[in-house]
């Protein structure tokens, strides 16, 4: 038949049969990747060198310190969530030697009022004012805070060891300031892994945050740490060496960064030095790492992953180019795929539509099935067989740190997380077009009210 004899019903059928080998070849792409990713997890872990760490919390020193360290928090409007993160802070890690530095700005007043009533009089903490209002970028307050530890060690004449980066809504573990102390001797950059509680009151989006961070905390980062690739920061959980920070220069946080925690870790990383992602279990089978409460709902969620996306994804192209050994390049190509993974999400729910129309359109005659060729059947047994797959490890993952029922519910919320990175997508896309119009970078931070300390929830539901 010739190409102007197609019905209009046939035409539509062939459209689709054509974006389905595309979306295809693509989603195969993803499969292949993320199957390399869970062979060399499962080797490494067959091999002893991707298992947890076992220690026993109770003959850690979390009385003294190898030296000193100073542990940064920027806050801007953070007044509801500050004060618990200080007083459990505070608590759970005693040691003398440590410095909290609490990052406030002079026109958020209650950010302020709420960290004195919270520092209660510690001669360990210290609240910085910066000297603009807020917000400016999350970098910005943390060079005011690096300049803060440089007057202070002007004034005593010692140096800090290390700079253990949290952020305002975090509840650290007990253990985890012993264990960064201990890894600092043999590293210059240190990742704890970092845990999103389930919510009950968001079951979907807030929770969803769950089987993300427990996957690629269990699995994603292990193997680029084992691999040799760079470790990119978190933000929280993080520890600097000093030395390094002096290395990197007045204000060694990128400024003009969306997620300068991000580039640190792998900047770091390209001077040469070692970075190191460490999992470690409490003999009572406890994952020492910092917890947090996540977005809760879908229109805070969509804009903390916009910054995530436009930052890792799209800035990061810019900032740091493509370079590095095989495996820097090949993490590098999976940290900046998310803009191309939505368009391709939304092209598969389009398709998924477009094969509904296709079945009417079968029933009423109009047009007759565009058969499937070989090549395109492979890839979809090949898709499905790793949608499947991919859906048990998310469940897996999830379910080993938050019980069975977690886990069931992490496989439906994948399509929540789908509809919330296609939609980050979108803004990210067009907040980087502004930034290359010249937009100033700004803190389009997330706001927090809920945490953890304050909470009653399962400490250990695995």
């Amino acid at each position: 038949m010739e190409l102007g004899q197609f019905t209009g019903g046939e035409w539509f059928l062939v459209a689709q049969h054509e974006l389905l080998l595309f979306a295809a070849v693509f989603f195969a792409f993803g499969v292949i990747d993320e199957l390399a990713v869970d062979l060399v997890y499962f080797w490494l872990v067959l091999t002893g060198r991707g298992a947890d760490l076992r220690i026993d919390e109770s003959r850690l020193s979390q009385d003294t310190l190898a030296g000193p360290a100073a542990v940064f928090i920027p806050a801007w409007d953070e007044a509801d969530v500050i004060g618990p993160t200080m007083t459990h802070l505070l608590t759970v890690w005693p040691q003398d030697a440590l410095t909290l530095y609490i990052g406030c700005y002079r026109n958020d007043i209650r950010t302020i009022a709420s960290a004195l009533a919270s520092a209660r009089g510690d001669s360990r903490v210290r609240i910085v004012i910066c000297d603009a209002d807020g917000p400016t970028s999350k970098a910005d307050c943390l060079n005011r805070l690096y300049r803060a530890l440089l007057e202070d060690e002007a004034r005593s004449g010692e140096a800090v060891r290390m700079v253990v980066l949290q952020d305002a809504e975090d509840m650290v573990d007990p253990a985890a300031l012993a264990i960064l102390d201990d890894a600092i001797a043999t590293a210059d950059f240190v990742q704890l892994p970092v845990l999103a509680l389930p919510q009950s009151n968001s079951r979907l989006v807030g929770s969803h945050y769950s089987d993300e961070f427990a996957e690629a905390h269990a699995k994603t980062m292990v193997v680029r740490d084992r691999i040799g690739a760079g470790v990119p920061g978190a933000g929280v959980g993080s520890a600097i060496a000093r030395q390094v920070l002096e290395k990197m220069g007045s204000e060694p946080f990128a400024r003009q960064s969306l997620t300068e925690d991000y580039e640190l870790g792998l900047g770091i990383a390209r001077m040469g030095l070692r970075t190191r992602f460490v999992r470690c279990r409490t003999t009572d089978g406890r994952l020492v790492a910092t917890r947090a409460f996540f977005p809760s709902r879908l229109d805070i969620a969509v804009r903390q992953k916009t910054r995530w996306m436009h930052g890792i994804a799209l800035q990061s192209w810019d900032r740091l180019g493509w370079t590095g050994s095989w495996p820097d390049l090949w993490m590098q190509l999976r940290d900046r795929r998310g803009p191309l993974a939505a368009i391709l999400l939304v092209v598969a729910y389009v398709l998924v539509f477009g094969v509904l129309v296709a079945l009417m359109a079968f029933e009423l005659g109009l047009a007759e099935p565009v058969p499937l060729t070989p090549l395109l059947e492979v890839l979809l047994m090949l898709n499905l067989a790793g949608f499947v797959w991919r859906m048990a490890l998310r469940g897996w993952f999830t379910g080993r740190e938050f019980g069975w029922r977690e886990g069931l519910l992490a496989i439906p919320r994948t399509l929540v997380s789908n509809i919330i990175a296609i939609m980050a997508c979108r803004r990210a896309l067009v907040a980087y077009v502004r930034t290359l119009r010249g937009s100033p970078v700004v803190w389009d931070k997330t706001d927090h009210r809920d945490h953890p300390a304050l909470v009653d929830w399962d400490r250990n539901p695995a």
